[in-house]
């Protein structure tokens, strides 16, 4: 039974999160009240000990109180029928997935007296932690659990739905295994004359007769599959095949295969490898038809068949323009599955997806998408624009399974097509009630990598996923917590909803130990939102876990370093695991070199850093820097005196104070109504190009950012290209500064720490700060500076007008009284 105590949200209250969990099995064999145990608890099934697990969120300061998947729609049949109907009911939405069990949690409020200061919120860690009892106690019975998860999980055949396109044209028959083909029921009579007849020949058969005996077999009920395939007379038979291989007719052979598909003979089988081999040798005899045909039944073997489709890859690339569209489609899904590439057919593909594009149907184009995301196919953009076109005008009649498969690729290929995702917030929220577990993650992970904000979405997402928690893997987890976390929404039902996934990733931390970037994605989604579950950042920070993270495909030391940060600056009672100093060390100098040849640079700092000191009077009252690298953005940071005055601060070595240069600006109304909305209004925010990278980016195509045009050209005042000032002290030094900085302003002036943002700040043709940087702003806030921020809808048009108005603009944004009225 799993009991979930939220402390829910109180006018004017700081948050202290707790919840509890606590899982019990009892040996009640046959009982469906354990059996429901067992389904809303994964964890705990046969297992007779009690274990609990105690979930804290760490108290940040000043908090402000405000399925394995299953099919993702129907068939095409079932879109045929959606477009019948005229009741406008989004596809699927009847549609309910096999298995699904509806998993109920209990919530209860606590009163808001109860709620504990943020000082007794947080115990130190004990020598081996509850959490890491609980762990262990899982590890024994992980495999089982899984296994056991999936019988009983959204009953998802990720073989068959793929496969869904094969059903829109009969000429797939040929080309494709029929795993629904309708057959005659082989009598266990006949059977038991066969298998006696092959006892009794032993191996005097022809060719044929083996071939008519495999057929007929594959012909018994599913039930008996698996006793004949350990039957010795079987194996006889199979021996038989092997000593004749070379003899059997293409046909034949064929027949051969397909009927080991339908007695799923392990892929490991001596009879598979002498077809794999006869095969192999016969490619260059037989027809295109057969040779799809067989790498389908491969497929749906599950065997692995590199050289074969080696060699059907060189035959296609021979024979390409002869390719007939259902063969296109079929070679494409074929080389999906097999997950790999073959780079001298890139062109060719391309071209012929613009040949068939508009004959495709919806399932085939989403067939295509799938095969060229599961190959890392990229594809040029105009080819993903025409694919884009055609599913934004007819999506309403598109399975949702053929539609995600789209945004797969539109993410892949960081694709901003904004006509499809106006029209995604159109059609799928009412679908998400019935869309699988993770065929939810695919379209919360397209919104937050193309940085696209949909409310609808998000909050139906957000709605649904509760009840569907326990079908998360760890990735799915993962992905959902930092998807919402990127785009800084946290929706109405917040607390049922990050504390579902939270203890999701307490059920499934066994899988962090071989996939250590779902964690870290997880726990920077939450970080992103102020959210900060203390067991699992604990977990995250010791040094077995940081160990692993070397070992990931992926570069997690920033990650690392983001994280481990934040919980020093947002909760200062954090007395778990920390980073050891020369890791700080190491990404510290890392983030720190990539900066100064990357972000340091840029046309639109370093324009603002010249300016700034022109204004101020020199280099030692503006330092261009990251106040925070484990932010992985720059800050141009100006003191203020309380009357107004400018503090030098950036000194290498004594000199004499200077007073504020007079420039000679005299600002009125109409001066910066001109500046910022007068001559900049043809120009979108959109159309500036941005490199910023958020955390996890590095990790391949799920947080790409969309491309768009180039750089906007720069005219006006030159660019000063060597205004690059002193960077911070690297290594240790920086480090230890941040825990100095107090959290009271200093009484002798005010901080200003200027973020000169850009486009990729914000999500797409929005001014809604990403979830990165709003944990930014809000850090810098906590340690004392006030944010100034230069929006790039008006820093950016400003940098191609005269050096008098960037100057005034700047002498606005900075000696705004506002500013100084903050730090009294």
């Amino acid at each position: 039974m799993a009991t979930v105590l939220i402390c829910r949200r109180f006018p004017r209250l700081s948050r202290v999160t707790t919840f509890s969990t606590t899982a019990k099995c009892k040996a009640e064999s046959g009982s469906n009240k354990s059996k429901q145990k067992k389904e809303e608890n994964p964890e705990t099934a046969n297992t007779r000990t009690e274990s609990a697990a105690t979930i804290q969120l760490l108290n940040p300061l000043d908090y402000r109180v405000s399925y394995n998947p299953s099919a993702y729609a129907k068939s095409r049949a079932d879109s045929q029928q959606h477009t019948a109907r005229n009741s406008g009911q989004a596809l699927g939405d009847t549609f309910t997935s096999p298995g699904t069990a509806q998993v109920q949690h209990t919530f209860g409020t606590a009163s808001s007296q109860a709620l504990p200061p943020v000082r007794d919120a947080l115990p130190k860690p004990k020598s081996k932690p509850v959490l890491e009892q609980t762990v262990s106690a899982l590890l024994s019975v992980a495999q089982t659990k899984e296994e056991a998860e999936k019988g009983k999980t959204e009953m998802h055949n990720s073989k068959e739905d793929p496969r869904v396109f094969q059903k829109g044209r009969p000429e797939y028959r040929s080309l494709s295994y029929d795993k629904f083909e309708p057959i005659e029921t082989l009598p266990l009579e006949e059977s038991e004359s066969i298998l006696h007849s092959v006892a009794v020949c032993k191996g005097s058969q022809s060719p044929g007769t083996i071939t008519d005996y495999f057929c007929r077999l594959s012909h018994l009920p599913v039930e008996q599959h698996a006793v004949l395939v350990s039957e010795l007379r079987f194996n006889t038979l199979c021996h038989c095949a092997v000593k004749n291989i070379r003899l059997f007719s293409t046909s034949d052979l064929i027949d051969i295969l397909k009927a080991c598909v339908r007695l799923v003979v392990p892929p490991t089988h001596p009879l598979l490898n002498a077809c794999e081999n006869e095969f192999c040798r016969r490619v260059w005899d037989m027809n295109l038809d057969q040779l799809l045909l067989v790498a389908d039944c491969w497929r749906c073997l599950e065997r692995s068949v590199p050289s074969y489709l080696s060699i059907l890859f060189s035959y296609a690339n021979m024979h390409w323009k002869d390719l007939t569209l259902p063969q296109f489609v079929q070679l494409v899904y074929i080389i999906g599955e097999g997950r790999r590439s073959p780079v001298d057919l890139k062109l060719k593909m391309e071209s012929m997806i613009l040949k068939y594009l508009d004959s495709f149907t919806l399932e085939e184009v989403g067939a295509v998408c799938l095969g060229l995301f599961k190959s890392l196919s990229g594809i040029s953009d105009h080819i993903m624009r025409k694919i884009a076109d055609r599913v934004s005008l007819q999506m309403e009649d598109m399975s949702t399974y053929a539609l995600v498969n789209v945004l797969k690729m539109l993410r892949y290929t960081r694709m901003d097509h904004l006509p499809v995702m106006k029209k995604l917030g159109k059609v799928i929220p009412a679908r998400i009630p019935t869309v699988n577990i993770q065929g939810i993650m695919h379209i919360t992970l397209t919104c937050s990598s193309l940085h696209y904000f949909d409310e609808g979405i998000m909050a139906a997402v957000a709605m649904s996923l509760p009840s569907k928690v326990t079908y998360c893997r760890s990735k799915d987890a993962a992905k959902f917590l930092w998807s919402f976390g990127c785009l800084d929404y946290e929706p109405p039902n917040e607390e049922e909803f990050y504390s579902s996934l939270i203890e999701q990733m307490h059920r499934k931390l066994h899988e962090f130990r071989k996939f250590p970037e779902h964690l870290l994605t997880g726990l920077l989604g939450l970080a992103f939102v102020k959210r900060f579950p203390e067991e699992l950042i604990d977990y995250a920070l010791r040094d077995e876990f940081v160990q692993k993270t070397r070992s990931s495909k992926y570069e997690l030391k920033k990650d690392l370093f983001t994280l481990s940060k934040s919980v020093e600056i947002e909760c200062p009672n954090y007395q778990g695991n920390r980073l050891p100093p020369q890791l700080y060390e190491e990404v510290t100098e890392m983030v720190l070199n990539f900066a100064e040849q990357e972000i340091y640079v840029r046309p639109e700092i370093v324009e603002a850093a010249s300016l700034l000191q022109s204004m101020l009077g020199g280099p030692e009252y503006v330092k261009n820097h990251m106040i925070l690298p484990h932010t992985r953005s720059s800050d141009l940071e100006v003191h203020l005196a309380m009357d107004g005055h400018p503090i030098p601060f950036n000194l290498k070595d004594p000199i004499p104070d200077r007073k504020l240069k007079d420039i000679g600006v005299s600002l009125t109304d109409d001066l910066m109504t001109q500046l910022i909305k007068g001559r900049s209004n043809n120009q979108s925010p959109v159309e500036v190009e941005n490199a910023d990278r958020t955390p996890g980016q590095e990790r391949g195509e799920e947080a790409r950012t969309p491309r768009t045009g180039n750089r906007a050209a720069f005219s006006g005042a030159p660019l000063i290209a060597d205004a690059r000032l002193q960077l911070e002290p690297k290594l240790g030094r920086c480090l230890e500064a941040l825990p100095s900085l107090t959290l009271n302003r200093q009484p002798q002036g005010v901080k200003l720490a200027i973020q000169v943002s850009n486009r990729n700040h914000y999500c797409y043709c929005s001014k809604r700060l990403l979830g990165l940087h709003c944990l930014k702003r809000r850090q810098l806030r906590q340690l004392g500076y006030v944010v100034v921020e230069l929006p790039f809808w008006e820093w950016f048009p400003l940098l191609k007008r005269t050096r008098l108005e960037k100057l005034s603009y700047l002498h606005y944004k900075v000696f705004d009284p506002a500013l100084l009225s903050r730090a009294g």
